[in-house]
Order: structure tokens, then C-alpha cells, then sequence
């Protein structure tokens, strides 16, 4: 997604305003109802806030990357708890995987 890409690399700053679905539809040669159907995503995921009649706009203090490995510690760590594992055992689990090489899977 360019639009994540953008916001990540500085590229794309709060309050930046974004194309209307048709102006980008046309833009893209894409169906209307993708852009729409994206902007709706990304706006769910916080880093889009439409201002009805006034546009789809950047939102503040975005950075999607970040919102996303919150999102994925907080469930490892639920995970982890479930499994028995006492907190300091994650903190040095995590320590371990930062500091050794951690496999794909």
C-alpha cells in the first residue's frame, strides 16, 4: 500500500488531504469501489479520518508499522500467559529474539 508507505517514509504527513475515490480511481484506472473499499481499510486501521463533505486526510500521529507490532506483541503476550509463561519469561524471550537470529515460519 503506497499510501502506508508514504505515511511510514515521511513522505505522506498528518493532514495531508488524499484524492477523492473517483479523482484516484481515475488516476489509477482502478475501480471506484477499490479506492473506497481502501480507504475504508486504512481508515479502520487509524492512519485515514474522512471530514465528510471536506475529504479523506492523513491522520495525526500515524505510523502504521508501529500500530501493527503493538498489535502483534500485546497477542503474543496474551498467548504467552495462556501458555503459563510468567512475564519476566517473555521479557526474555523477546530479549532473545531480538539479540539472536529468529527463524521464518
Amino acid at each position: 500500500m503506497q499510501i502506508v508507505v508514504g505515511v511510514r517514509d515521511g513522505v505522506l504527513i498528518a493532514g495531508t488531504r488524499l484524492p477523492t475515490v473517483r479523482g484516484l480511481a481515475a488516476e489509477l484506472g482502478i475501480a471506484p469501489n477499490t479506492v473506497a473499499r481502501t480507504y475504508r481499510e486504512l481508515e479502520r486501521q487509524g492512519v485515514l479520518v474522512t471530514r465528510g463533505r471536506s475529504g479523506t486526510f492523513i491522520a495525526d500521529g500515524v505510523d502504521p508499522s508501529r500500530a501493527a507490532a503493538e498489535r502483534a506483541a500485546a497477542e503474543y503476550v496474551r498467548i504467552a500467559r495462556r501458555l503459563g509463561v510468567r512475564d519476566e519469561e517473555i521479557v526474555a524471550l523477546v530479549d532473545g529474539a531480538v539479540r539472536g537470529p529468529v527463524e521464518a515460519g
